[in-house]
């Protein structure tokens, strides 16, 4: 079961360890559903957690490092919305892939790029990458 390691930063962050579990996307997906509530951003609920079950399941399945290692998940509230990042210690960097009809997987990274407002990969401190996502409330100002 994903466990927690840190507690939140702030008010305005969430920032949690779980193990590289499939079972801890859940758990996530309710931390997340949480934090939109305690920050009045409950109508971002269905596209935020799309986005977070996406690059978490990523990272639990494309990660390659030892199972021991964890990941890191930060929601970062916004002024129009929240940040969603996922940081893993595994080296490779995921592609957008066009889904294919016929394959069970490989739509993740398209289905974030279609519902949040940016995203990218980028480096972090330490081993590995961070994915980030960006969602807003619908006509916020950034």
């Amino acid at each position: 079961m994903g466990h927690f390691i840190d507690p939140p930063v702030s008010d305005a962050a969430v920032v949690r360890r779980w193990r590289r579990e499939a079972r801890c996307v859940p758990h996530a997906r309710a931390e997340l559903r949480r934090a939109l509530t305690d920050w009045g951003l409950s109508e971002l609920e269905e596209d935020a957690l799309l986005v977070a079950s996406e690059l978490i399941t990523n990272a639990v399945r494309h990660a390659a490092t030892p199972r021991d290692r964890e990941i890191e998940i930060r929601y970062i509230r916004q002024p129009s919305g929240v940040r969603i990042e996922v940081h893993d210690a595994g080296a490779g960097r995921p592609e957008v892939r066009v889904p294919d009809l016929h394959s069970d997987g490989g739509r993740g990274l398209f289905l974030v790029a279609a519902t949040a407002d940016r995203w990218a990969v980028g480096e972090r401190g330490g081993p590995g990458k961070r994915i980030w996502a960006e969602c807003s409330v619908r006509g916020a100002q950034a």
